[in-house]
């Protein structure tokens, strides 16, 4: 797998906020999710209740996507990243690496009654019109067809 360049990192590191999308039956839904991000794992980690419509959606259909963007009205400083993956509930090792980072980020989480999830992508596409109008990084796996997106 590719290392994600810098720029994506800082981006993620500056929000708190995706918006994450599911699809099941060709019926698609959006949800706003706290997150944290951690680099060593390459996935973003939120919580959620087993009994939410994006949760019920992502146990029929994992491929999900997502959404960060900063809002300005100033077009020279538009950014956004758009992502691609699958999403899970961690595991193992995994979950405690990503409790323990979300937790830090999240304290109050833990008076809550919810999973943790992760999304781990496969495909992130940085808009950054501050590199030049329109300028557009990508990062993916080997695996995405990066032509199609």
């Amino acid at each position: 797998m590719k290392n994600i360049d810098e720029k994506f990192i800082n981006f993620i590191k500056k929000h708190h906020v995706l918006t994450l999308a599911t699809s099941v039956n060709d019926i698609p839904y959006c949800a706003n999710c706290f997150y944290a991000y951690s680099k060593k794992d390459n996935v973003f980690i939120f919580t959620s209740d087993n009994d939410t419509k994006h949760i019920n959606d992502v146990r029929k259909n994992s491929n999900v996507a997502a959404s960060i963007v900063l809002e300005t009205n100033i077009v020279g400083k538009i950014r956004g990243l758009q992502i691609n993956g699958i999403m899970y509930e961690p595991e193992g090792e995994l979950l405690k690496s990503v409790n323990r980072k979300y937790m830090l980020k999240y304290p109050f989480a833990k008076l809550m009654k919810t999973k943790l999830w992760v999304l781990k992508p496969d495909f992130i596409k940085l808009t950054d019109n501050r590199l030049g109008f329109g300028t557009k990084l990508k990062w993916h796996t080997e695996e995405t067809k990066v032509d199609k997106i």
